[in-house]
């Protein structure tokens, strides 16, 4: 099945924003060789739809020297009837700590991105909020320890022109 014109403006304007989500109408529109008002309408209709969800800067937060703690959650649950694992999945994602929510496969069910100030202010997260849940069986804890790369962008820049000095 051949994809249309209008998908595949709209797939490339996607491709810019996530990109560059800074970029004007005009930009994309050279970018993406179509007219601005087409841009608009793209754009708009993308919002409405609920494809484009937000716009967000990828900001390294140990660099602006500002202190975070990062740890993924796995989590095994029961999942509920007729429900499966929507319920507890959306009653986790609820609390302001979570970062994201994702159904996995493998030994555990949902791995959960939680943020908290301190190492002590995640895991008594994990112990106080996730852990006595209902429908929770088990919960591994992993903190975060270096960002490398987050949605696409390298953290570290690397050096050009750079080499180490050779010693006989």
């Amino acid at each position: 099945m051949e994809i249309s014109n209008i998908e595949r403006n709209k797939a490339e304007v996607l491709r810019i924003l996530e990109e560059n989500a800074r970029l004007s109408d005009s930009e994309i529109a050279v970018r993406a060789g179509l007219d601005e008002s087409e841009v608009k309408n793209i754009i708009g209709e993308l919002e409405e739809r609920g494809i484009i969800r937000k716009y967000k800067a990828i900001i390294n937060y140990e660099k602006a020297g500002i202190e975070m703690v990062q740890a993924l959650i796995d989590i095994k649950v029961v999942p509920e009837r007729s429900k499966g694992y929507d319920s507890i999945a959306e009653r986790i994602s609820r609390f302001p700590e979570v970062k994201s929510v994702r159904l996995v496969s493998g030994e555990y069910d949902l791995s959960v991105l939680v943020e908290g100030k301190t190492m002590r202010e995640v895991a008594y997260f994990v112990a106080e909020k996730i852990a006595p849940l209902e429908q929770v069986r088990n919960t591994v804890t992993h903190f975060l320890l270096k960002t490398y790369k987050e949605n696409g962008e390298m953290y570290e820049e690397e050096e050009s022109g750079q080499r180490l000095a050779v010693t006989l």
